[in-house]
């Protein structure tokens, strides 16, 4: 079997986070009071909350079950990711969870929202009232929030953090617990997706909070074995 490429990558979609309850699927903050609770907290220190703590770890029970340690486990280094690997590796007794060695990778991290990260929607048309059209021109692959970045420009990042994976975890079993706007980064380079394909989620496809992708080698290439499997029971989808 040619060795160019891991024998297997588990890609995990961090658990529910603070930010993700109190925005609730919107791309803004609905008025004031929805946001206090994570107000002024930077994107890398949002935490889980408590369901999304038991749906890592209920999660990791799964994960072990059906594959077994890994060689590797990276991380975005982001407070939720961190949090996530966490729980899943508590499922994973202390000899086995020794062997695998857990890494932060700052390629794999959440698109940059930008400046209007912290803003409810009202602010956000007032501050921005071009955007709307602007993103109905370019489209949700390519446009870029106002100092942030595009999803095209977070391929970039994750295909030098791919590069680097097929050189040197070559036939190794490999889990990577990243956010769901980077998951699109890496389907669209493993799965070769044009990009119209990459424009947004097909309906009813959005990744869910611990949601599972797996890819295995076939000898010629990492083949998607199956996407945004959920494990746990607990919380919101």
């Amino acid at each position: 079997m040619d060795s160019s490429r891991p024998a297997l990558l588990v890609l995990v979609r961090h658990a529910e986070s603070a930010r993700n309850l109190a925005k609730k699927g919107s791309v803004y903050f609905a008025d004031d009071a929805a946001r206090q609770v994570v107000r002024g907290v930077p994107d890398h220190l949002i935490d889980l909350t408590a369901d999304g703590h038991k749906q890592a770890e209920q999660t990791g029970h799964a994960v072990r079950d059906r594959f077994g340690s890994f060689d590797y486990v990276f991380t975005s280094g982001y407070a939720r990711t961190d949090q996530t690997a966490e729980g899943v590796l508590s499922a994973y007794p202390a000899a086995e969870r020794a062997r695998m060695r857990v890494k932060t990778d700052l390629f794999i991290r959440e698109r940059d929202p930008g400046f209007a990260y912290d803003m409810t929607t009202a602010e956000a048309e007032a501050a921005f009232p071009w955007l709307n059209e602007y993103w109905q021109t370019f489209g949700g692959f390519m446009a870029r929030p106002p100092g942030g970045e595009s999803l095209a420009d977070v391929v970039g990042r994750v295909h030098t953090f791919l590069n680097a994976l097929f050189r040197d975890h070559a036939g190794q079993k490999i889990m990577i617990v990243t956010h769901g706007g980077t998951l699109r980064c890496f389907r669209f380079l493993l799965e070769g997706w044009t990009y119209a394909q990459a424009q947004r989620w097909p309906s009813g496809q959005s990744p869910a909070n611990c949601g599972i992708t797996t890819y295995q080698d076939t000898g010629e290439r990492l083949e998607l074995l199956d996407y945004n499997q959920v494990y746990w029971t607990v919380g919101s989808a």
